[in-house]
């Protein structure tokens, strides 16, 4: 058993006062104290870390999803730190992926099925049938995107596939959806995930084996500031609004938020 101490950021919602035009502007806010984490039972998520290419290669999926030149910037600035000081020490890294076949003949993935099919024979929701009036509602959305920008998005995922950076070593668990991920945490007693990756207000928070997919299952579920970024759009993305409030959920109904040079230094000291 490894016990590490480092800082951690929460955020306490109280006490908003009445007498104020914005009651809300008297609550503590952001107050960092020191937590100790088991690495036992904790793991490091890696989700939804991508290889996209360039802008030359998929300019329509850049116009779309602005975000991919930050995520890269952070694949290239936070990442290999961040990975090589969990891998040195006895914290589990584990991978959530989506999308495309990139992953499926890797020892990891192979591993995790073989833990969770039955989870996932009995873990999946029944889907409502979508209705003529419901197909014409989602043909208005599903241009959201852009519609001269479909084929390079399209064409990107056909690609998909681990960036340098974040590729799984060795036979590092590799999940897709929640019922895997649920057996990696069961069967390796672990109740506290620390997430990186993209992004933190989307798959994060809400895609299979996200966050909110997990804290139903009664796991602790925080993120590490630096190693995320949002879905931003054209009144937030200049100061990046929307990863902010994304954070202060997470703090609020998750886990906690931390930041990389405290995990990074934290787990140092247990290095195997």
């Amino acid at each position: 058993m490894a016990i590490i101490k480092t800082p951690a950021w929460l955020y306490e919602q109280f006490d908003a006062d009445p007498g104020r035009d914005v009651p809300a502007e008297s609550y503590n806010g952001w107050k960092k104290k020191t937590v100790e984490i088991d690495t036992d039972h904790t793991a490091l998520v890696v989700m939804h870390a991508w290889s996209c290419g360039t802008p030359d290669q998929f300019p329509g999926w850049y116009r779309h999803v602005e975000y991919l030149s930050r995520a890269n910037k952070i694949l290239k600035d936070i990442f290999p730190g961040l990975l090589a000081a969990s891998r040195a020490s006895p914290l589990r890294v584990i991978h959530v992926v989506s999308g495309g076949n990139y992953y499926k003949k890797l020892p990891g993935y192979i591993t995790i099925r073989r833990l969770a099919w039955w989870r996932e024979l009995t873990g999946h929701a029944e889907h409502i049938p979508r209705d003529p009036a419901r197909q014409k509602l989602d043909a208005i959305r599903g241009n959201i995107g852009g519609q001269h920008n479909q084929a390079d998005i399209k064409r990107g995922f056909e690609q998909l596939d681990f960036p340098a950076e974040a590729r799984p070593a060795g036979d590092e668990l590799i999940a897709e959806n929640t019922p895997q991920l649920l057996a990696a945490c069961k069967k390796y007693r672990i109740s506290h995930l620390i997430y990186a990756g993209f992004a933190i207000n989307w798959c994060l928070l809400l895609s299979p084996g996200g966050m909110a997919d997990m804290t139903r299952h009664g796991v602790l579920c925080s993120a590490i500031r630096q190693a995320t970024t949002a879905v931003e759009n054209k009144e937030t993305a200049r100061q990046e609004l929307n990863k902010e409030s994304a954070l202060w959920r997470v703090a609020l109904a998750f886990g906690f938020v931390f930041d990389v040079d405290d995990i990074v230094a934290a787990l140092e000291t247990t290095k195997k």
